[in-house]
């Protein structure tokens, strides 16, 4: 199958978190132009930090898209300021928590939703977090952190404790990186 050629793109609004853009295709196999919306949004990162003890720094904070309170791994958007996702990983990670580490590890990327959104979130693994400090929250970030033994995980998943579905990613590339690297973790 061949992509759909580009007709026009429009940008429809500008938001601070993504920009709606109508793009008009055109179909390879039937000539057909249809108008199809997406988000126009920057790259995010998650990092799973997990202490020397085998614990992972999680953070619970209210998501007004679902209206609840959620059980994530520290996350945010990749932006000029970072050279890469570990970069903005371990940024993300010191800001929502005051854990740090200077072992951080790519383990895989995935479309958040590509019918929609042009962007990618990737997963980074930060071993040995320490707490180096406090939190240093912006805007209208409200976290508490909690830490969770790693091999509780796959439970709080299962329960629906966890339901974010790019930190469900998350853990599973992490799963797979320690059925591949045994010595990925000493745990």
């Amino acid at each position: 199958m061949t992509p759909w050629s580009p007709v026009d793109d429009r940008q429809e609004g500008s938001f601070r978190v993504f920009d709606v853009v109508r793009r008009r295709r055109k179909s390879p196999a039937s000539g057909r132009e249809a108008d199809f919306f997406v988000l126009e949004a920057p790259d995010w990162v998650n990092i799973i930090p997990v202490t020397p003890d085998g614990d992972v720094v999680f953070v619970r904070q209210y998501r007004a898209g679902t209206e609840s309170v959620t059980l994530e791994v520290p996350g945010g958007t990749i932006d000029g300021r970072d050279a890469s996702a570990r970069a903005a990983g371990r940024r993300e990670m010191e800001e929502e928590t005051g854990y740090t580490s200077r072992d951080v590890i790519d383990l895989g990327t995935v479309a958040p939703n590509p019918a929609i959104q042009t962007n990618a979130c990737a997963t980074v693994l930060a071993r040995n977090a320490t707490r180096a400090g406090e939190q240093n929250l912006e805007g209208s970030e409200e976290i508490d952190v909690d830490l969770v033994p790693l091999d509780a995980v796959p439970s709080l998943i299962f329960d629906g404790t966890i339901t974010h579905s790019l930190v469900v990613a998350a853990f599973y590339f992490l799963d797979h990186a320690r059925r591949t690297e045994p010595d990925l973790l000493p745990f």
